[in-house]
């Protein structure tokens, strides 16, 4: 058991039999009242987002998660096979629980997984990751109809805006959060 003024970001509260992830946290101490802890929560297996206020003080169940690191080796029909860096075990993880980061891995990728009592929770990319684009239409001089943005295909099948001047085979940086172009980079 542990109390709310150790909430940090990354934990996992263990809250009606559910698993949470702590996105955002605030200590509040108003000048009339007592303190209170104001999060944003994530549910572990569904992805939905909810905000939840405690007490501070309050005593709150955290759920016990070892976060390791892991290479992304291949896809095995719907199943992603990992293998850990440390002792060489392999473990296969379902779709759902890889989710979006699907988008933005590569073969022989590091990767942080969560797992709790062995069963893998999420998986955590960096911020951004170097992926090269297979296609996209040329950009025309002087097209601006589409606001200076057009579709790409990255070569993990994935389709982002990039701006017009971005041609096929160059390399680009990618937020994995959102999902979208940061720039380019030279080799």
């Amino acid at each position: 058991m542990a109390t709310t003024n150790d909430i940090k970001n990354g934990t996992v509260l263990n809250l009606d039999g559910q698993l949470w992830n702590v996105i955002e946290f605030q200590h509040v101490k108003p000048g009339k009242g007592g303190a209170f802890v104001r999060t944003k929560l994530r549910n572990v297996k569904s992805g939905k987002v909810v905000d939840r206020t405690f007490n501070a003080g309050t005593k709150i169940d955290t759920a016990t998660v070892d976060r390791r690191d892991y290479q992304y080796l291949y896809k095995d029909g719907t199943d992603f096979v990992f293998m850990d860096t440390e002792d060489y075990d392999q473990i296969h993880i379902a779709a759902e629980a890889v989710g979006d980061a699907a988008n933005f891995m590569l073969e022989n990728q590091t990767v942080l997984i969560a797992l709790h009592e062995g069963a893998p929770l999420y998986i955590e990319l960096p911020p951004s990751v170097v992926l090269e684009i297979t296609y996209t239409e040329p950009g025309l001089q002087g097209d601006r109809s589409s606001a200076g943005t057009k579709p790409a295909t990255l070569e993990t099948g994935y389709e982002i805006q990039v701006p017009l001047f971005v041609e096929s085979g160059t390399k680009v940086k990618v937020d994995t959060r959102e999902g979208n172009y940061l720039g380019r980079v030279n080799d």
